[in-house]
């Protein structure tokens, strides 16, 4: 990729790198590097794995500094919120990342650059290239650009965001059964699985997507919880 596409990145980012070579691995997926063998390529699966801790401490510290009276439970609740995969990958084309990503040929056909988890794992290896390069607080300072937005957004409880919970207590009041939620595919490796859950409450049935059992348990309640809500709207 050239130095000048690079520039545009870095632009984008409000931020330099001095080792640019970080950049590039941050941007390399494996299926790019499978398709250049003998090169010596690294792809950007351990910038990912470290990245995925910087994205949650520094998202917990932002937490931790927004709401001081919020106990862990709320805390651990609103966090797995923020960084699940659907929240990275939204960032992750907010800075446009997916015009910047190496592909092999077979995701680019496939259209790689627009799948949530490439966005979002791609995301945390750039986040993990700029803590490498530049340390915690330029680190900070360019997550919170993008975390501080969504943590003060309509100064959210903990308790909305626990859809699981609050989609439970719903249906408790009404005919519908209790909700059972089933992993229907569990993909990735060990550092980074990503899992499908299927919840089936009645006639809604929903899909929920995460990097853990209870986010996407999470994602599934918030979506059959907008069902609801919609079968009563009508």
């Amino acid at each position: 990729m050239s130095r000048s596409k690079l520039s545009d990145l870095e632009k984008t980012l409000c931020y330099t790198f001095n080792d640019v070579a970080l950049l590039e691995e941050a941007l390399r997926h494996s299926s790019f590097v499978n398709e250049q063998p003998g090169k010596g390529l690294a792809d950007n699966e351990r910038l990912e794995f470290l990245g995925d801790a910087v994205v949650n401490l520094i998202t917990g510290h932002l937490l931790m500094v927004h709401y001081p009276a919020f106990n862990e439970g709320h805390l651990s609740r609103m966090r797995a919120y923020l960084v699940n995969e659907f929240q990275l990958s939204n960032i992750a084309r907010q800075i446009n990342l997916g015009a910047y990503i190496q592909l092999g040929k077979g995701e680019s056909q496939t259209h790689g650059r627009a799948k949530p988890s490439i966005l979002a794992n791609t995301f945390e290896a750039l986040i993990a290239a700029v803590y490498l390069d530049g340390g915690y607080t330029s680190v900070f300072q360019l997550l919170s650009r993008y975390m501080t937005p969504l943590i003060t957004l309509e100064s959210p409880s903990a308790d909305v965001q626990d859809y699981k919970s609050k989609f439970q207590e719903l249906i408790q009041s009404t005919q519908y059964p209790l909700p059972q939620y089933t992993v229907m595919e569990e993909t990735g490796p060990d550092h980074d699985k990503t899992f499908v859950i299927r919840l089936a409450c009645g006639d809604i049935h929903t899909q929920g997507f995460g990097k853990s059992k209870k986010n996407a348990e999470q994602d599934a309640a918030k979506k059959a919880y907008a069902i609801f809500m919609q079968h009563v709207a009508e």
